[in-house]
């Protein structure tokens, strides 16, 4: 039944993916939207998987690679953590991701960009990273990272492709386009580096507040809404023929 409907949703919103080319004189930025246990990790909290996911595996290990690429070659990472205040709650979903819990960590394949001098961690308590990167001052470390590492392409990666990575692709479409972002040229969302969280019918017809959330139905609708924002959706990556993904 999922197969059917999702063969119907690819012929009436079909999405062509790209090979995306980074130019050897561009200057390439990696964004890692909330890889946190509580989302990710098995059994780590309330929106974890329940048991080992394949799409969530593999967003961790295309994630991984990347991450490993950008650090090598030190090039800006910045890495969103999904980090809420208890008692905090975002509706519908339960409380997830608490400050100070291990859910709020990255997980364990990613844990060791925090001692990189290339990366910037931020903790966040909201789904919109651009949102989230907004300090009491006025100022946006997003904003602000962009700009003083010259970014000229994004590429993101991350969960959860129709959430927290959609909200932030769409935000920071939008201040680019209004010319807040300068140099970005390109936001280019890395399929097999995002993923979602899988929520069947049958488990949420015996809830209240939980919608539906087939798995590989709204991860094909993240990635739509994305490009139809403007982003590039792109199955493969090349930085020059000895650095592809």
């Amino acid at each position: 039944m999922v197969l059917q409907t999702l063969n119907m949703l690819k012929n009436e919103i079909p999405l062509q993916e790209e090979s995306f080319v980074i130019p050897e004189d561009a200057k390439a930025g990696l964004v890692l939207v909330d890889i946190n246990n509580g989302f990710c990790t098995v059994g780590a909290g309330n929106l974890a998987p329940t048991e080992p996911n394949r799409q969530i595996c593999q967003m961790i290990e295309e994630s991984k690679k990347l991450a490993e690429l950008f650090c090598d070659n030190k090039w800006p990472v910045l890495a969103f953590l999904d980090s809420h205040h208890p008692g905090k709650l975002e509706h519908p979903y339960p409380p997830h991701c608490i400050a100070g819990t291990d859910e709020s960590n990255l997980v364990p394949a990613l844990r060791w960009i925090e001692t990189k001098p290339n990366v910037t961690i931020r903790r966040k308590d909201c789904y919109d990273g651009f949102i989230g990167s907004i300090q009491e001052d006025g100022s946006n470390i997003f904003v602000d990272w962009v700009k003083s590492n010259k970014i000229q392409v994004l590429l993101v990666v991350g969960m959860c492709t129709d959430i927290c990575v959609l909200d932030f692709v769409c935000s920071t479409l939008s201040a680019k386009n209004r010319g807040f972002l300068e140099p970005l040229e390109d936001v280019v969302v890395y399929s097999p580096g995002c993923a979602t969280f899988d929520f069947p019918v049958s488990l949420a017809r015996n809830t209240i507040d939980h919608l539906p959330h087939p798995q590989v139905l709204m991860h094909h609708v993240g990635l739509y809404m994305a490009k139809e924002r403007g982003a590039k959706i792109a199955r493969e990556v090349s930085f020059n023929t000895s650095k592809n993904l």
